[in-house]
């Protein structure tokens, strides 16, 4: 860290949808200076090419092998499943103040046996699982400051752990059959969309998928176990929505021993009260993903059902950036304490 308290900072994946709005994010930040960004193509071009939204002088497309590693003190790893690991073991003992915050699942998974079923890969660096640590600021008890590697959650079980958990550590609602269905953007699926998509007018269309084995599933049960201390029985159902970006969450869920709408409003609104980017809206609001579009914030909704006991709470994020790269930045102000909002107002 400079005299001055900024940070020199690289981002590695720097053109994709999650890192253009680090890019974007970060280039406004003011205790970040953006030393490199990396990708594998369009070497020397301007980040500007890629998005028009980041007006500021910054470092052109280079690889990889150009970063210099002993002047950063943070990277992003903002890559494809699989690559971040790799990465990670041939760079960790280069620098030893160099911290990593990694947006893929590499490291959120504590158990490599689980992950090797979930990814259907093998991992590459399973000894520096003991050394990251899995961090939802809202969520999180562990000082991320003692930890060299960043895990940052996935944009769905973001979606899903803010308003679960505090309703399930107050008992107030039942651990088993909890439906949970979720509508994403298509940016969700990366750039290589088509790829892992073929279904007809994939544009235009709502798309149910995954809906047995969906790879998230064992972050959720993971971390729902960890914080609450509980087993969680829940079905996981996705959607690929036909628009750009945003996640809208449905959980459909009964309440113990008679325990009101009011009631679970106000247990969310004491957990959040010094959460800045938590939005607890009045009972039985509508809601929808377009007021948190290009915002750190989740907004959730507690809403009545026909059915006595039965309430669906609705959660709403932009899966680029509550999601991802302003969680991930979120989790940077943390990590070099500085206040956990700036640069994300």
């Amino acid at each position: 860290m400079s005299i001055d308290n900024k940070i020199n900072i690289a981002i590695i994946g720097a053109t994709g949808y999650t890192g253009l709005d680090l890019v974007n994010i970060l280039s406004k930040h003011p205790k970040v200076v953006i030393k490199h960004l990396c990708a594998t193509k369009n070497l020397g071009k301007k980040i500007s090419f890629f998005d028009k939204r980041i007006k500021k002088k910054l470092p052109k497309i280079s690889s990889i092998e150009k970063v210099n590693w002993m002047n950063l003190d943070l990277a992003f790893l903002s890559l494809p499943n699989g690559e971040a690991q790799k990465l990670v073991k041939k760079i960790y003992f280069k620098n030893k103040d160099l911290r990593f915050i990694d947006l893929s699942a590499d490291f959120r998974i504590s158990d490599t046996k689980v992950f090797e079923k979930n990814y259907n890969f093998k991992h590459k660096a399973k000894n520096f699982i003991k050394e990251s640590c899995y961090s939802m600021p809202e969520l999180n008890n562990q000082k991320i400051d003692k930890f060299r590697i960043i895990s940052n959650p996935g944009c769905y079980p973001t979606s899903i752990q803010l308003p679960l958990v505090p309703l399930i550590k107050k008992n107030l609602i039942k651990t088993r059959n909890i439906t949970i269905d979720s509508k994403s953007g298509y940016s969700g699926a990366g750039k290589n969309l088509k790829k892992k998509f073929n279904h007809k007018n994939l544009f235009s269309s709502t798309f149910a998928y995954n809906t047995k084995n969906h790879r998230h599933v064992c972050e959720i049960d993971q971390q729902l176990l960890k914080l609450t201390r509980k087993k969680i029985f829940f079905s996981f159902n996705p959607h690929l929505l036909p628009t750009f970006r945003g996640i809208l969450t449905s959980i459909y869920v009964q309440t113990n021993k008679d325990k009101s709408g009011n009631i679970l409003r106000k247990s969310l609104i004491k957990y959040y009260r010094n959460s800045k980017f938590i939005k607890i809206l009045k009972l039985n609001s509508s809601i929808g993903s377009g007021n948190v579009l290009n915002t750190n914030n989740c907004e959730i909704s507690i809403c009545q059902t026909r059915i006595k006991n039965k309430f669906v709470i609705f959660s709403a994020i932009d899966n680029l950036i509550k999601g991802a790269s302003g969680q991930a930045v979120q989790n940077m102000n943390l990590l070099f304490k500085f206040p956990e909002h700036q640069g994300l107002e």
